[in-house]
């Protein structure tokens, strides 16, 4: 209007947009720092590793190609935005009229849009809960197609649920349609707007929720029982033991001996039809098909010593196994289940199933046996069979391998935190030629799993109800601000401002209730499809337990989302008294 060229005008806005850049780097990156910080001794404490052995670490490349992206983002919606406003002529830009105010709906093609967005959002939903969505990229895609589908058809087609509801009151006393028209108008001219803040508050819950829950229920909260697991001749391992002088680290260490079974080919071999009639006879479930493909293969079984075994009940507080000459307890390794395969299995070893070795049946026990025989992964066991030591030396024909476990002491622990007393003893044994393992490559894994599953989704839900909120919250006042000359006639007409204030309060409920209630309903279903399809091995087929886990966490979210809300509403009251006050200078 006063002859500014429009290049001085884009160079003005990109030296404003740089400027704020650099403002938002410059606090968000110390406060990133600093979050970042205190969640590694979060961590460092829960691996036993201790405050003092945290060290800080920073990486100036990172934080460059941090700040690089967000003006690269910034700088790109400002381009978008520019290209926008510089089409329209300066009369538009003047005028606080909306070219799309009036834009008018077929009631009949807008029924026809919510009614397939809720089609196509229930399809959704039983889908990721009937089928694996993350088995495959285009299942997974289908699913994402229809939800996102879904999704934007129903806040599309919503406007007119409100259209039914304002023919339908019996009172108009009040504000109410004025109040209504506003809310039918927000919707109606931003549905797409707002579906994709429902959607980014979907991202937030699931995030959220999942992060959460598998933060609660990981195995790194797990009490684990062996420290160390040596492999090689008992003797030896002992005698270079005693020389490094671990004795004031140790608390008990003994032996497991696990061998194949030697079959006799004269005789036969191994035989476990029973335990696979036993499976076949269970409920269908995904659980018993992978397990009947799997026994399918259950025909050299791997033993282990039932002396070995218990001592490593003994150390996690069990009650020992007991088994008779002609019986034997079926062992797994975690890895090779999950929590549908495990009661499909303790179910099928109820009935009391037995396999034959060397035309002998020995009876399985209901015990389902599953605890490490080693500290990491040495050696790991898809089936096998527990049995007394006798049977055992019968069996493997004396051909076994033998692991010695060691347990360190809760003092030390204590005192000085497992990751360092580990360390310290890792550079003794570094000196020999031992081969071992330590817990700390398990726990490292998990740390991992952890990390990678809890914190960085949580981070990222975070980042989405960042932008959902801001995205809501600007549109809903700047709509405000839009239609003031509205509110300043209302008032005009006599209206008191505590009334008005109430309107624009009912208006923001449902502004943001409408997209809340959706991403938390929907976010049910999206944590449990992502338990089933990004869960650990340990974590698997307990999609229930996960879920169940992640609903207190999403109720908080909500009650959070209720205080953004209540700011937004303080935001609205002042700028209706600010028109208040323009009112009162006009008269």
């Amino acid at each position: 209007m006063f002859g500014m060229g429009r290049r001085k005008l884009f160079a003005m806005l990109l030296a404003e947009d740089i400027w704020n850049s650099i403002l938002s780097l410059a606090a968000g990156i110390p406060i990133a720092v600093l979050l970042s910080e205190l969640i590694s001794m979060i961590t460092a404490k829960a691996a036993g590793m201790g405050i003092v052995g945290h060290r800080f670490t920073f990486s100036l490349s990172a934080a460059l190609w941090t700040a690089a992206g967000y003006f690269a983002v910034r700088l790109t919606a400002l381009l978008f935005q520019s290209i926008k406003t510089v089409r329209k002529e300066i009369i538009q830009l003047l005028s606080q009229s909306q070219d799309k105010r009036h834009r008018d709906h077929r009631t009949c093609f807008t029924a026809i849009q919510l009614a397939a967005g809720f089609f196509m959002l229930a399809a959704a939903y039983t889908r990721a809960l009937k089928v694996n969505a993350w088995r495959s990229p285009g299942e997974m895609a289908v699913i994402m197609v229809l939800g996102i589908g879904g999704n934007f058809l129903i806040f599309r087609g919503i406007g007119i649920v409100f259209d039914m509801y304002l023919k339908q009151k019996d009172s108009n006393k009040g504000l109410a349609v004025f109040t209504f028209r506003q809310i039918q108008e927000t919707i109606v001219l931003r549905p797409d707007s707002i579906a994709v803040s429902s959607l980014l508050m979907l991202a937030a819950f699931c995030c959220f929720g999942y992060g959460c829950a598998i933060g609660v229920n990981s195995g790194l909260n797990n009490r684990h029982v062996i420290d160390y697991t040596f492999e090689g001749e008992p003797g030896q391992i002992k005698r270079e033991l005693k020389q490094l002088n671990l004795d004031e680290f140790t608390e008990e260490s003994f032996q497991v001996k696990t061998g194949p079974f030697k079959g006799n080919k004269s005789e036969g071999t191994f035989s476990g039809a029973e335990l696979y009639e036993a499976v076949k006879a269970q409920e269908d479930s995904q659980g018993r098909e992978v397990l009947l493909n799997n026994l399918q293969y259950f025909d050299e079984p791997y033993l282990i010593s039932l002396s070995g075994y218990n001592r490593i009940l003994k150390l996690k507080g069990d009650e020992p196994l007991r088994l008779k000459s002609r019986q034997a307890a079926l062992y797994t390794s975690r890895e090779y289940s999950n929590g549908d395969i495990d009661r499909t299995m303790k179910s099928a070893l109820k009935i009391r199933p037995a396999v034959e070795m060397n035309h002998e049946r020995y009876e399985l026990s209901k015990t389902y046996c599953q605890e490490n025989i080693v500290t990491d992964r040495s050696i790991t066991i898809s089936y096998g069979l527990v049995v007394p030591d006798p049977v055992f030396e019968q069996l493997t024909e004396g051909q076994f391998h033998s692991y010695w476990n060691i347990k360190l002491k809760d003092s030390v622990v204590r005192k000085k935190g497992l990751m360092q007393t580990m360390t310290d003893i890792n550079a003794r044994l570094d000196k020999t030629s031992l081969k071992y393992e330590s817990y700390l490559k398990s726990m490292g894994r998990q740390l991992f799993y952890t990390a990678a599953a809890s914190y960085t989704t949580i981070y990222l839900g975070v980042i989405f109800l960042l932008i959902a909120n801001t995205v809501l919250g600007v549109q809903f006042l700047m709509h405000q601000q839009q239609t003031k000359k509205r509110y300043r006639t209302i008032l005009r007409l006599g209206c008191r401002c505590k009334y008005l204030c109430e309107s624009a309060r009912r208006q923001i409920r449902w502004f943001f209730l409408l997209p809340i209630s959706a991403a938390a309903f929907g976010s049910l279903f999206g944590i449990r499809s992502m338990a089933s399809g990004f869960a650990a091995s340990d974590m698997r087929g307990r999609e229930g337990i996960l879920t169940a886990s992640a609903v207190p966490v999403i109720l908080l979210v909500c009650v959070i989302e209720l205080g953004y809300i209540v700011a937004v509403m303080k935001m609205s009251d002042k700028q209706i008294l600010r028109q208040t006050k323009l009112k009162r200078d006009d008269g």
